[in-house]
């Protein structure tokens, strides 16, 4: 059943839905909807503590009756065409754009980013499984030149298995299908737990993909506790392979956990991106550059700009034209038309992002703009600037995960690199220059797995979606990520008379 309305502490919005069934609060297991021992936890909205559902919270149990599910269905998924697995897999896609509206509001709702960026997601993630549909047709065999005689030689790749994906909640909707979409096409099952904080992107996605016809036990949601649920994940040997979006200190504790069963690892961990501005750059679209790259999802993402390196004759201009334009950014809850920024996930978010400023402070930063809670909400910060941030200072050494922007100035090319990359991660780094042969350089000399030049969107798809270093391990979207679920297997067969 989908989740009751009549309670009058859930919140009003949900009324706006024009699918209610789209707002589940059981779980999803072998094709069935299922509370387990009848156990639940609220979800909020971060932008008023409304409720939004309570939903069934599992334990280890369920985690692996889900894992008998996802094995049960494997032999005949993996043996389905692929063209079959195509199909599904578009009326999903199809599926989810018709819901366009309400997916993205019940994202705002739990999440807390603004609408227009909620739509964006929606459409992101479900050009994955638009993308997947077609690339697993394309899963195929090589051969390969024998060194033997009276033998043909060939090589293809067959699925791993049950792949287990733990999503985060900053992005509930375009992490599960850039994992889970790319284990389906290469025929693999899943076992998908999604964050505690924003289970019903999830939950939504599930209702429409037995819509579209994925079979029981193919894709199952499994709720509750992380620690429990992705603890019995990391034990279970028939589970082949974990995907995991989060942060570097847990993409650790998961990779210990699976070690004892060799599972296959896929992990897009912790970022902290510097944005290097040269001085031949044209300041205000460097300044709109930088904002865009900071203050998407309230800079809860592992993507956003922590750091930012200014040539020193533009770095007055830079800060004066960038703190007169995130001050002027609208920030209230995200189902409000003209939100541009909404809140933080939760109070332990809030006090990160003051515990940063605070200590850049300390050190001798300066404070251009922000610097405090919004009034929008206890759950609010103000878009914040701080200027001449010290190297030592936390803000340069950790990621923030919240809409605080740390300017340094540079000098020198060969400084600016060797500051960027003085950090454990390597997820993605940002440079605005018009200098060709600088652009060059900088894509090499930069310790990241992705680089981005006077642009900021770059992700989809078709590219490979991953870092190096502590950011992660493998790599999501692209040929690369459909081939992170598949084994190779060489056959090696004698055709002498």
């Amino acid at each position: 059943m989908p989740a009751v309305f009549a309670r009058p502490d859930y919140h009003d919005a949900l009324s706006r839905l024009a699918d209610r069934h789209l707002l589940r609060d059981l779980a999803y297991i072998g094709g069935r909807w299922i509370a387990g021992a009848g156990k639940s936890f609220a979800v909020t909205d971060p932008a008023s503590s409304a409720t939004l559902a309570w939903v069934a919270s599992l334990g280890a149990e369920e985690t692996a009756m889900a894992i008998d599910a996802a094995s049960r269905a494997f032999a005949a998924w993996r043996a389905m065409l692929p063209q079959q697995r195509a199909a599904i897999l578009r009326k999903w896609h199809e599926l989810m754009l018709a819901a366009r509206e309400d997916l993205a509001l019940i994202m705002t709702l739990e999440q807390g980013k603004p609408l227009a960026e909620a739509r964006g997601e929606i459409d992101y993630a479900a050009s994955f499984i638009e993308w997947y549909a077609e690339e697993g047709k394309r899963l195929n065999a090589e051969s390969v030149t024998s060194h033997l005689p009276g033998a043909e030689m060939i090589v293809r790749r067959e699925p791993l298995g049950v792949v287990g994906v733990v999503t985060p909640w900053n992005f509930p909707s375009a992490m599960l299908t850039r994992k889970a979409t790319a284990a389906l096409a290469a025929g693999c099952t899943i076992v998908a737990h999604p964050s505690s904080e924003t289970p019903l992107s999830a939950l939504a996605l599930a209702e429409l993909g037995e819509r579209a016809g994925i079979p029981a036990g193919v894709f199952n949601v499994v709720t509750g506790h992380a620690a429990t649920i992705v603890g019995r994940m990391c034990s279970d040997s028939r589970l082949r392979a974990m995907s995991f979006t989060g942060s570097t200190e847990v993409g650790r504790l998961i990779a210990a956990q699976c070690a004892p069963t060799m599972k296959r690892l896929v992990m897009e961990l912790g970022g902290h991106a510097p944005l290097i501005v040269f001085d031949d750059a044209d300041v205000a679209k460097a300044v709109e550059i930088a904002v865009d790259a900071k203050f998407a999802t309230s800079g809860q993402d592992c993507l956003a700009v922590n750091r930012i390196f200014v040539q020193r004759r533009i770095a007055d201009a830079f800060a004066k034209a960038f703190a007169a334009r995130i001050t002027a950014l609208k920030v209230g809850a995200g189902i409000e038309a003209e939100s541009e920024l909404g809140p933080l996930i939760h109070e332990r978010a809030v006090v990160k992002v003051e515990d940063h400023v605070a200590d850049a402070l300390e050190r001798g930063a300066r404070l251009a703009a922000g610097g405090s809670r919004h009034r929008a909400g206890p759950l609010f910060y103000q878009p914040t600037l701080l200027t001449d941030v010290p190297a030592d200072a936390l803000i340069m050494r950790a990621e923030t995960f919240g809409p605080v922007a740390a300017l340094v100035t540079f000098d020198t090319e060969e400084e600016v690199v060797a500051r960027a990359n003085d950090t454990e991660y390597g997820l993605v780094a940002y440079v605005v220059t018009e200098n060709g042969a600088r652009q060059m350089r900088l894509g090499r000399a930069l310790e990241y797995g992705m680089v981005a030049i006077n642009r900021v969107k770059i992700t989809g798809g078709p590219i490979p979606f991953g870092g190096w270093k502590q950011s992660g391990l493998g790599r999501e979207g692209s040929r690369h990520g459909l081939e992170a679920f598949t084994e190779l297997k060489y056959l090696c067969i004698d055709t002498a008379a």
